[in-house]
């Protein structure tokens, strides 16, 4: 067309918009999974993007369709309009980006109200030539539209940590009371229905509301202590986590009920009928073009609510549903006959072949409900070590520093991530497993200071054991990070090869809590440390060793330095000989120091290290255990503190290992009531 961008968006701006929408409405409904993890940004960013052009697309052309005379030139646009409020609605598996979308659920209504207002006014007063065939048509996906909008709207609402806790009661445990062969053995969908039966509890827990009531741990204490064994304990909290996650940020609260089935059960109908209304009413005096974007939308409409249907049938939210309902003859029809079973294997199978990227089948098929299983990693010897001369820093950490803090590009340059390893969860387990046993976990522990309980339970909370562990929880992790790093520098133990697995396990959570402290403090319970860790960043970049025949400041180093984008622990530039130098040099000359309480806390760091080496040396203590308890008990204390609103936040982009373990930590001090 002549005329350029400008004459075109003239003469088809209404067709631009609607389509623009469809679009948008396909970007969401593909991309919205990749919420649940963290290892895809671009991907991530572009579903943000399309989360919010969605709803200001679809206001925009109500807006335009009302007040401009497109409507004369391009009648058949009207009947557009019911397609913008289903749009409105969104797809099933997104509805808040964040969780204080959920909050404002209140200006939603209002914009409801509004939109549905206006189309309303649009088709009374605005005239489709097709007869009465389109008018049928019309009206029918307009009621489609409102109810699907509305169905977003409440869906916020019931994503609310408010509307979770007064749930709680209303709803019954979905725990089936008949007979399932996937209840033979524990294979992974026996885990997502047992994490169905559970659920009541992680609901308790978001909301603090954890009072222990009869039915809650019924019939599972015996089945608790054999995961614990075998960690499957781990793969259950990380679906239970994933529910969570659906109820905050999904329509699952709004679909899996009576009225949302009904819903879905007749919203394909409708589309299908609209469909055929459409191809049946005359098309005169209609633009071809306009004739075919019609059916675009209709067939985009009739694809989506189909799939919405099938989705919801075939998820594990119905066989929730189906535990609880009070229509027996569903019941037994539906589990009982395994006919919904059946329904479901062929959902799974579909999604199979649809995401299949290789691998094996059954694993794939429930990848999305679980963690990723990397943590971040930050360690302050390494990013103290970093090379000083400005000539040769990061050409994209200069371009980054011209648009954003520096300590921002200090934080995601020299952080990075690793794959929590089985050893790790073994550790872990097995610590958990102690604080299950009867009698040992209760909630006094929480009540003590973090790792107080490992250094009390032999007799060594006390002197510099005690006070390295701080005033403010962040003072605690500060020192306890930097005090074990010098320790295992100097440590004869920790190089001996059956240390291998403990080493790996103390820096692996030590660099892990250091990197919640840099990057997400609200992560972590107490007053944040900012201008203590400036203090001791400062004073250890002062300290550290000017040897120029270091791999990193050589030649090749300063080159490979300078078009680096990500340097974090365990890098190909870790630097560990600079990072030991570093150490000793901490400990040479702050060992034999007064204790003060001035900042930075270095003298606390070198004492640390100092008692941990004389415990070695005397062997009144194995040491390396003791480090690794002090530092898994921490974990289960920052776990715990931290509040259930950043727990909740954090699901949105793949989850923590702090939430997971304080889930795990709340679900075994219940069964050790039961």
């Amino acid at each position: 067309m002549d005329g350029g961008p400008l004459a075109l968006w003239n003469h088809q701006s209404m067709q631009i918009l609607v389509l623009l929408s469809l679009g948008l409405q396909f970007v969401l409904f593909i991309l919205a999974g990749v919420r649940r993890s963290e290892d895809a940004p671009v991907r991530r960013f572009i579903l943000w993007l399309a989360y919010l052009m969605a709803d200001s697309t679809a206001i925009y052309a109500v807006g335009h369709l009302s007040f401009s005379s497109i409507v004369q030139v391009h009648p058949l646009v009207t009947f557009w309009a019911p397609f913008l409020l289903l749009h409105l609605g969104g797809p099933d598996n997104i509805t808040a980006y964040a969780l204080q979308d959920n909050q404002l659920w209140l200006r939603h209504l209002q914009t409801l109200v509004v939109q549905v207002l206006g189309v309303a006014y649009l088709l009374l007063y605005r005239n489709i030539a097709g007869g009465n065939l389109l008018g049928l048509a019309t009206v029918l996906m307009f009621a489609l539209g409102v109810v699907k909008y509305g169905e977003r709207t409440w869906a916020l609402k019931c994503g609310t940590l408010e509307s979770i806790g007064a749930s709680v009661k209303a709803q019954p445990p979905a725990i089936h009371n008949h007979f399932h062969p996937q209840d033979k053995k524990p294979k992974e969908e026996f885990l997502l229905r047992r994490a169905h039966s559970l659920f009541h509890i992680c609901k308790r827990a978001i909301v603090d509301s954890s009072v222990i009531e009869e039915d809650t741990m019924e019939g599972h204490e015996e089945y608790t202590a054999q995961m614990m064994d075998g960690m499957e304990l781990w793969a259950l909290m990380e679906i239970e986590l994933s529910l969570m996650y659906d109820l905050l940020y999904t329509k699952a609260s709004v679909v899996h009920t009576s009225l949302g089935y009904l819903v879905r059960a007749v919203s394909p109908l409708i589309a299908a009928t609209s469909l055929v209304l459409f191809h049946l009413a005359s098309k005169d005096g209609h633009n071809t073009d306009d004739i075919a974007i019609t059916y675009i939308l209709l067939g985009g409409a009739l694809f989506m609510e189909t799939t919405s249907l099938m989705n919801a049938l075939g998820s594990s939210w119905t066989f929730a549903f189906l535990s609880i309902t009070k229509w027996h003859w569903l019941k037994y029809t539906a589990l009982c006959d395994r006919r919904w079973d059946r329904l479901r294997r062929l959902v799974v199978s579909l999604h199979h072949v649809v995401k299949l990227k290789g691998g094996s089948p059954s694993a794939s098929r429930y990848m999305s409900r679980r963690w990723s299983g990397t943590i971040g990693q930050y360690n302050m010897l390494h990013f103290c070590t970093r090379p000083a001369n400005t000539l040769t820093s990061p050409l994209l950490g200069r371009l980054a520093k011209l648009v954003a803090p520096n300590e921002w590009w200090n934080r995601k340059h020299y952080s990075g991530t690793v794959q929590l390893s089985k050893p790790v969860k073994r550790f872990i387990s097995t610590y958990m497993r102690r604080l299950y046993s009867k009698g040992e976990f209760n909630t006094g522990m929480l009540r003590k200071k973090w790792g107080e309980d490992p250094l009390d339970r032999i007799g060594l909370y006390e002197g510099i054991l005690k006070e390295s562990l701080g005033v403010e929880f962040q003072e605690g992790i500060l020192i306890w990070h930097l005090g074990p790093d010098v320790f295992l520098a100097k440590s004869l133990t920790a190089k001996a090869e059956d240390a291998d697995e403990r080493v790996e396990a103390i820096k692996m959570l030590s660099n892990y809590m250091m990197f919640l402290l840099v990057d997400r403090p609200f992560m972590l319970p107490g007053q944040p440390q900012n201008r203590l860790y400036k203090r001791t960043c400062e004073k250890l970049v002062s300290m550290r060793p000017a040897n120029p025949k270091y791999p990193s400041r050589r030649h090749n180093g300063r080159i490979k330095n300078l078009f680096s984008v990500y340097d974090g622990p365990g890098s190909s530039s870790s630097r560990a000989t600079e990072m030991n130098d570093l150490g000793n040099n901490l400990y040479d000359e702050y060992v034999n120091r007064e204790l003060t309480n001035v900042a930075p806390r270095l003298t606390h760091v070198a004492k640390l290290a100092e008692k941990l080496l004389e415990k070695e040396r005397d062997g009144t203590a194995d040491t390396l255990k003791l480090v690794l308890d002090v530092w898994m008990d921490i974990l289960v204390y920052a776990g715990n503190k931290c509040s259930r609103n950043s727990h909740a936040q954090k699901l949105n982009s793949g989850g923590e290992m702090t939430t997971i373990l304080w889930l795990m930590a709340e679900y075994l001090y219940q069964a050790s009531l039961s």
